[in-house]
């Protein structure tokens, strides 16, 4: 039996409901923290899995909400939001989350941190997005993970002439 408690998952249940949403929260028997272990877990393409990747810009806080279909351009996507985009390291990862890496959710953070939501997430009915652990998901959609995050809705990599 996998165990469903967490209080990082509690705090996202918590931060749905104010949202009016109560998904369904899967767990899994093992993590599933790459895109690739989240989509074959489910039975879903790569690309409909929602990435909560964390970086610093001009040493803030981002979480960038990408396709599991491709690399943050963190070059083009900094200069488009001016500044310079890093890597957090996992200290700040868990400090502006409340989450650790390969788990973390779009929401349930102890503060708003600036977020940017792919577009090419549009491209799916459903997005599966971590809920707080390496071991969940939740289903939502592109616009839902806009509204509730109050992100950004933009591109993360510049144009490809392939898509």
């Amino acid at each position: 039996m996998v165990d469903t408690s967490h209080p990082a998952v509690e705090r996202v249940r918590a931060a749905l409901a104010e949202h009016g949403i109560t998904p369904d929260i899967t767990w899994f028997e093992v993590a599933t923290p790459t895109a690739q272990a989240a989509a074959e877990a489910i039975g879903t393409t790569v690309g409909a899995i929602a990435n909560s990747l964390v970086f610093t810009l001009d040493g803030e806080p981002l979480l960038v909400l990408t396709s599991g279909a491709h690399r943050v351009d963190t070059d083009w996507l900094g200069a488009r939001l001016g500044g310079t985009i890093a890597r957090a390291s996992k200290e700040q990862v868990k400090e502006a989350t409340g989450q650790t890496i390969g788990g973390v959710a779009p929401v349930g953070h102890p503060a708003p941190v600036r977020t940017v939501v792919d577009t090419a997430l549009a491209d799916y009915d459903t997005v599966w997005a971590a809920a707080g652990h390496a071991h969940t998901v939740f289903p939502t959609t592109f616009a839902e993970l806009v509204r509730i995050t109050g992100g950004e809705p933009s591109a993360v990599v510049g144009e490809d002439p392939a898509r």
